[in-house]
């Protein structure tokens, strides 16, 4: 082997110096959330029936969130290691406050009413938890251990039960999927993983009889047969359904949609945007959606693998596959795949806290993205 087919080029001394003098911004993550967010807030501006209201709010609250994201990056992964049990306790006291002082809507008592805005909690838990959990795992040999297992499970069911009791079934399943994800990247042993199996379909009964609410298993009945109620609890899925089927190819025309400009769609801005979108853009306009994310998550692997650290792999990787969830589970319940659990689609769906802490994970993947190259290879 020649010597100029392997160069191997340690990072200078004032490395660390140069970071905190330039702004780190990973370009092409910064380019697809800018088109998501453009997206977003044209689909928006149909669905809420063309009311700027709602769409200076949420462009209001993207900018918001650009400066937090931003601002994330500028921190590098040691910062953020060393602080995670600081931010996952500040989110675990936010919880127990919604407990006692939470307000409600919808049936829900989620929110904390801080005068000039409300706060979601819950949602700020979806980057607590895989940091948290990243930080335990990072200080340890992987594969993880059976008292590492416990210790993570520890973690993760503290905040997912609290989010129960609100309830958020939606939300408290996105965050226990984040905490599981960074034990699965950890290379959790197959063992574990068919106990777990075998432990989640013994606990189905025991949740349905014990844990789940009444219009909670009327979402699951109505996944099954919405057409036995369908101008009660099939409502929702029989008109988002069809919505996406009338759209066709190329679609309605941007306001245009009957479903959703004639009201026959709920919550058209929230939960059910991706129906306004496949009426009035077609299979072109989801595709063109789809191969965005595509692009988004595939970049947060890509920043994923080549991570300096072992935290920052794994915080890292659970963004990324927490923020494919995310995208799934809303997509699914829209078409009826999936019962409905009120899963906001990121970027597009109208919504305050959540818009933030999407940034907010972002802007951690950002950080990682400019870390110092402390050893690089080139073959």
């Amino acid at each position: 082997m020649l010597r100029n087919d392997f160069v191997r080029r340690m990072e200078s001394p004032g490395g660390d110096k140069r970071r905190s003098r330039s702004l780190h911004i990973d370009l092409p993550l910064l380019f697809i959330l800018i088109s998501l967010c453009g997206v977003g807030l044209l689909v928006l501006y149909s669905a809420s029936e063309q009311n700027l209201f709602y769409v200076k709010r949420q462009a209001l609250l993207m900018l918001v969130g650009f400066g937090a994201m931003f601002g994330v990056a500028q921190f590098p992964m040691r910062f953020w290691e060393r602080w995670s049990f600081v931010f996952y306790g500040i989110g675990l006291m936010s919880l127990l406050a919604v407990l006692f002082f939470g307000v409600g809507a919808k049936g829900a008592q989620r929110w904390l009413d801080l005068g000039f805005t409300r706060f979601q909690p819950s949602e700020l838990m979806k980057v607590a938890v895989p940091m948290m959990v990243s930080a335990y795992l990072g200080k340890r040999y992987i594969p993880p251990t059976f008292s590492h297992v416990i210790m993570v499970l520890i973690i993760t069911f503290i905040p997912v039960l609290l989010i129960v009791r609100q309830p958020d079934l939606g939300t408290a399943l996105l965050i226990f999927a984040s905490g599981f994800f960074v034990i699965f990247l950890a290379g959790l042993h197959k063992r574990y993983l068919l106990t777990a199996f075998l432990l989640a379909l013994a606990a189905i009964p025991i949740l349905w009889i014990f844990v789940m609410r009444d219009y909670q298993k009327q979402r699951v009945l109505t996944l099954l047969s919405p057409e036995d109620d369908k101008l009660g609890a099939g409502w929702n899925i029989i008109q988002s359904t069809t919505a996406i089927g009338s759209g066709g190819w190329s679609g309605k025309g941007w306001t245009l949609g009957t479903q959703s400009q004639l009201n026959f769609l709920p919550e058209s801005h929230t939960d059910f945007i991706i129906a306004v979108l496949a009426e009035e853009f077609g299979l072109i306009g989801v595709m063109t959606l789809c191969a965005l994310y595509a692009l988004l998550i595939g970049r947060c692997m890509v920043i994923a693998l080549n991570s300096q650290s072992q935290f920052s792999r794994l915080i890292a990787g659970s963004l990324s596959l927490t923020f494919f969830t995310y995208v799934f589970v809303n997509m699914s319940m829209v078409s009826g795949i999936l019962p409905v659990v009120g899963v906001p689609l990121p970027f597009i769906s109208y919504g305050g806290t959540a818009i933030v802490t999407l940034f907010l994970g972002f802007g951690i993947l950002m950080a990682i993205s400019t870390e110092p190259k402390r050893i690089r290879i080139d073959l």
